[in-house]
């Protein structure tokens, strides 16, 4: 078994203006998204890590980078982590893509299995195949070891539907904010407990 502590990264200014959907954009921290990362590292501080993780989009390396001074540990990127393709979707809020796209976003919500995120994208499949591939990996390396990984809100939510016992279609149920923080205990072939979901004490 091995632990995860999986994050979100901390606030964008798009997640700000409007939540826009950032998928491969590679949108900074804005100011907030600092402190979050900062106050993330704080409330973290006791646990013994053996490694770090992120997604390769600034955002969440950024965030990594600001907790793992804490554990003077270096961040690990990986590309499996990067945030859904959101395709023709990407920087446009969910009032935009509704009255833009209506057919695609209907069809993504009914079979996210299936369909590509903004016509163009990923298909829910596609994204938890490889960050089930991350998890499985680091697992094998790391057993009985704690590890963070900081990530995205709809990779991270689309790898819980199948931890929770969910269909895809589910996975906008599921909370995460920026800098929330959720433990993981990861048994291997997709097998998982989850011990805390989207904490953010840290943040009151």
């Amino acid at each position: 078994m091995t632990r995860f502590f999986l994050l979100r990264h901390g606030e964008t200014e798009w997640n700000r203006d409007g939540n826009k959907y950032c998928g491969r954009t590679d949108v900074s921290l804005s100011e907030q998204g600092i402190k979050q990362a900062e106050a993330s590292a704080k409330a973290l501080k006791h646990v013994k890590f053996h490694a770090v993780f992120s997604s390769t989009l600034v955002r969440a390396s950024a965030t990594a980078a600001i907790i793992s001074k804490e554990f003077g540990l270096p961040v690990i990127e990986d590309q499996r982590l990067v945030e859904i393709d959101f395709g023709k979707w990407e920087g446009k809020t969910v009032q935009m893509i509704e009255r833009e796209h209506k057919d695609s976003w209907t069809d993504w919500l009914t079979n996210p299995a299936e369909c590509f995120a903004g016509e163009t994208g990923e298909s829910a499949s596609q994204v938890y195949n490889r960050i089930q591939s991350f998890f499985e990996e680091v697992s094998k390396t790391y057993p009985d070891k704690n590890a963070l990984v900081v990530a995205h809100n709809t990779v991270n939510r689309i790898a819980a539907t199948q931890w929770f016992g969910l269909p895809f279609s589910h996975y906008r149920k599921i909370k995460m904010d920026n800098t929330g923080v959720s433990i993981i205990e990861y048994y291997g072939k997709g097998k998982a407990s989850i011990i805390q979901w989207n904490s953010i004490l840290h943040l009151l």
